[in-house]
């Protein structure tokens, strides 16, 4: 299948591009390089052996998008494109509204004119807000969004589902990540965060490395374990792989439908573990302190992934060991290039 990569050179969107290629399909990467850097297109080279098609564009542009369709055979879509810092969100949240929302919408009308039916959505657990019960499954009730980012997750839920109940041939998934963390094991693509990174993983690595001077983890106060917060980091290969096997969920189905699916490991770790860990498998030790509570965090949060688990056949592979070894290496691989 030729599959457009809206995004696809950008940190799940790369590793999402390989797996692909690895499953038989042929994908089409389109990005602007907003959020993203052109290096990238030579690490998935250097891993596959030859150049994925890439076509600098923003799918928010209908006349790109146009193009696009027209001079290409496109079976499917699996959309990433999308600014996503939660902080800049707040402070500018029209940019958030136009290119996150604007373009799944300007994407959609373009496959009804092309009769390109299938579309894998990019969503988050965020939709999910403060859960009142863990894990979360897809019938948890969503929750009014921390940020304008989060809600462009939530209003491109409802736009897929309300497209299909409007009577359209169109069969959408939406897939709801957890903490996507770690690297290509090849090093040749991974996390490229501009800027101070909003993420923890990197900025942990960013710390060991020497980048940023030492890393703050926010609050040790809370209602777990150690005190300090948890989530379900995934590793970004095993994310990947998702996005591959709900691709192929589409190709089985003709009718229209709508479906969300959680995509995580499953399981919960601190943010205390998760340094814990990072200094036990790369055999070093992290410069860290505890601050205050930053606001608008949620206490804990992971996510049941049976449904996935079942119906879309697939399962993690990988360890939270893996994805801090390989963010290791990944990040060792940027200092030496420079």
């Amino acid at each position: 299948m030729n599959i457009l990569v809206t995004g696809g050179a950008g940190f799940i969107g790369s590793h999402t591009v390989v797996e692909l290629c690895h499953a038989g399909h042929t994908p089409i990467i389109l990005d602007d390089f907003s959020n993203s850097e052109r290096s990238v297109l030579d690490g998935l080279k250097n891993i596959l052996g030859f150049e994925v098609k890439f076509i600098e564009g923003n799918c928010n542009d209908s006349s790109v998008l146009e193009k696009v369709f027209s001079s290409n055979k496109i079976d499917g879509v699996i959309h990433f494109a999308a600014a996503k810092a939660v902080g800049e969100s707040v402070q500018n949240p029209l940019k958030y509204y136009e290119l996150n929302v604007g373009s799944l919408i300007t994407l959609i009308k373009t496959m009804e004119k092309h009769m390109v039916e299938k579309l894998v959505f990019s969503s988050s657990c965020t939709v999910y807000g403060e859960p009142d019960v863990i894990p979360v499954t897809e019938q948890t009730p969503r929750k009014p969004a921390n940020s304008p980012y989060g809600n462009t997750k939530t209003i491109g839920e409802d736009i897929l589902r309300d497209v299909v109940l409007a009577g359209n041939q169109f069969q959408f998934i939406a897939l709801r990540y957890f903490n996507p963390v770690g690297a290509h094991e090849s090093a040749e693509i991974g996390e490229l965060p501009s800027g101070v990174p909003s993420n923890l993983v990197p900025y942990i690595t960013q710390t060991a490395i020497g980048k940023r001077k030492s890393l703050t983890i926010f609050g040790d106060d809370y209602d777990t374990e150690d005190g300090t917060n948890i989530r379900d980091f995934i590793h970004v290969v095993d994310l990947a792989k998702a996005h591959v096997a709900a691709f192929d969920h589409l190709n089985d189905i003709s009718e229209p439908l709508y479906d969300i699916f959680n995509i995580g490991t499953g399981l919960g770790n601190s943010v205390m573990e998760l340094v814990n860990t990072f200094e036990k498998v790369n055999n070093l030790k992290l410069n860290y302190s505890i601050g205050p509570r930053r606001p608008g965090d949620t206490v804990k949060i992971y996510g049941d992934v049976s449904k996935a688990n079942k119906i879309l056949n697939w399962h993690t592979e990988k360890t939270l060991e893996d994805s801090l070894r390989d963010a290791w290496r990944w990040e060792q691989k940027l200092a030496s290039k420079k």
